[in-house]
């Protein structure tokens, strides 16, 4: 189980400490914290998919940032995607690491605009997988829908791009799903996460699943789950990974020394806690358009869609 870690804000009060210098002292100490606090910028990341050091490599990315920027900056890590979606709509935080489909949801809702992606093995893209058993006669996804009625389905969290919209328009498209209460499976359940439907066709809890294919191959690595008692049987065209986002309203000059800063970083246990990461690169809302228009056509492009 991966490690949840935030950042702490220490509030202190003022006391009148009877010499009038030493209270005015204080005073002034007290709105300079204020101050530096207001100008932070703050960056949120959404919860953890996979294994790793994420305490660790949080601290670590947080620390990188403030060496190589003017401005001091601050790494959160929020509780779910779309607590992350209503911070960066609302303007309370400056950036934010969250999946395509709560990204494109964030730049219909106000703007907000991809400027970082990561690459793994070199390449900016990863895919959404449909798991079975081994031990389950389904070689194929045909196969799999000329039993659909004797199979428990999984996808991840309603708000995953590659876990819930990409297979679910899919398996729309092709007539056996509309949603978890409308559909030709025996049962259809969302476990809230890629681990979490991985471990279930596993142990052969469901009978398939939908996850992540960065975050299958971790867990594979890792060793939380056993590839040999899985097989994949249908694979999404290339989506591009998940984006770093700013609001519309952020300054050319900040977005820049974002992107010089992200782009700099080499450290493994840094770009490791982001799908096994190779580099981060700059990237734009043209790389998410297809992931918009798939989301529209699912009618997901806004926040009351994918709330759990």
């Amino acid at each position: 189980m991966m490690k949840t870690w935030g950042i702490t804000v220490a509030v202190s009060s003022l006391f009148f400490l009877g010499a009038c210098g030493g209270a005015d002292e204080e005073n002034e100490e007290g709105n300079k914290n204020s101050s530096e606090s207001e100008d932070a910028l703050e960056i949120a990341v959404i919860p953890a998919q996979s294994s790793g050091e994420m305490e660790d490599g949080l601290r670590k990315l947080e620390e990188t940032l403030n060496d190589s920027m003017d401005q001091e900056v601050a790494v959160d890590h929020y509780p779910n995607y779309n607590a992350v979606v209503e911070a960066l709509n609302y303007g309370h935080i400056d950036m934010a690491y969250l999946g395509p489909l709560t990204y494109v949801i964030a730049n219909e809702e106000s703007g907000a605009e991809a400027i970082i992606t990561q690459e793994i093995d070199g390449e900016p893209y990863y895919y959404s997988y449909i798991l079975t058993h081994k031990d389950q006669p389904w070689d194929s996804l045909d196969e799999l829908l000329g039993d659909s009625e004797e199979v428990d389905f999984a996808f991840g969290s309603i708000s995953s791009t590659s876990g819930s919209l990409i297979p679910g328009l899919e398996l729309r498209d092709r007539g056996v799903f509309e949603s978890e209460d409308e559909h030709d499976f025996a049962s259809v359940r969302y476990t809230g996460s890629h681990d979490v439907t991985a471990s279930a066709v596993e142990s052969q809890e469901v009978d398939a699943g939908a996850i992540d294919s960065a975050i299958y191959n971790e867990l594979v690595a890792d060793g939380v789950i056993d590839d040999s008692q899985l097989k994949v049987i249908w694979e999404s065209e290339q989506l591009y990974q998940y984006p770093w986002a700013v609001p519309s309203d952020m300054d050319e000059d900040t977005k820049q020394a974002l992107q010089e800063a992200f782009t700099s970083i080499e450290d493994e246990e840094i770009l490791e806690i982001f799908g096994g990461a190779s580099a981060f690169v700059e990237t734009d809302h043209s790389q998410y358009e297809s992931i918009s228009k798939a989301a529209e056509d699912f009618g997901m492009l806004n926040m009351e869609s994918i709330e759990d």
